[in-house]
């Protein structure tokens, strides 16, 4: 599929989705909004691909809602609910994702692309990163399921100084805060994201995706249910072929070859 806002590149068993309007910072405009689910779910279903990178093109990952957007001039509810059902479909799409999702940011992600971001599996930032949920600062409050992912993530009280603020925040203090796994110079971002995705891309599929499962789901679930599930998902790949080779590849000293079987 083509895309006018986006570039889907595959190659290698990792897919890389660009936001892809460098001369708007790459805001999110309302074709942009309803191209990235469908790329998702393009890559998500395909099983080519294994492992996932999402970035943006130019100087910028994103710097949020393009103000120019017509749901900035709607007048009634429903109409302004209906262009929200891609927003959902984004971050259910990665949140579901059966693979590794690596979001690699470039520059400023703020807005919904900062939401964006925190649906993510791993963060990988450059020093030039930015973040902010700034919708505050237009009387709006966070979307992109940022109410309820920011404080899962860094707890309740510096998530609602961030949402309330809507202050902007260096790719530093996100990793302090946990929201970025890594912090490297830009002209190391590419290489690393790229080195990072190979790994993952190499290891086991069956076992990555239940292992999203496991971790996601229980963080909705009491401790007893979240164990009986992960003895249920655990069950289950001590019968694949990957298992057995991973164990066979561990005694001959050799690299896996996983198969997703």
């Amino acid at each position: 599929m083509n895309y006018e806002t986006l570039l889907l590149k595959k190659e290698a068993g990792i897919a890389t989705i660009t936001l892809n309007r460098p001369d708007k910072m790459n805001a999110l405009s309302p074709k942009m909004v309803h191209e990235i689910p469908q790329a998702l779910e393009d890559v998500g279903q395909d099983k080519s691909v294994r492992c996932v990178v999402l970035t943006g093109a130019g100087k910028a990952f994103s710097a949020g809602a393009d103000l120019d957007s017509p749901i900035f001039t709607m007048t009634n509810p429903a109409d302004i609910k209906e262009f929200f059902g891609p927003v959902t479909r984004t971050v259910m799409a990665i949140r579901n994702m059966p693979k590794a999702v690596i979001a690699s940011i470039n520059g400023p992600a703020v807005g919904g692309s900062m939401n964006m971001v925190l649906c993510c599996d791993i963060v990988i930032a450059s020093e030039t990163a930015r973040f902010g949920e700034v919708f505050v600062n237009i009387g709006l409050q966070p979307d992109y399921g940022g109410t309820y992912l920011l404080p899962r993530l860094i707890g309740m009280g510096k998530a609602m100084e961030l949402i309330l603020t809507g202050r902007i925040f260096d790719a530093r203090e996100a990793e302090k805060m946990g929201l970025v796994s890594q912090v490297v110079p830009p002209d190391k971002l590419e290489s690393t994201t790229q080195q990072l995705a190979r790994k993952l891309a190499d290891a086991p599929p069956l076992a990555v995706a239940a292992t999203k499962t496991s971790v996601y789901q229980g963080l909705t679930m009491s401790l007893s249910t979240a164990l009986e599930a992960e003895c249920r998902a655990q069950s289950m790949l001590f019968l694949t072929e990957d298992m057995k080779e991973g164990i066979k590849a561990f005694l001959e000293k050799r690299k896996p070859q996983f198969k997703g079987r």
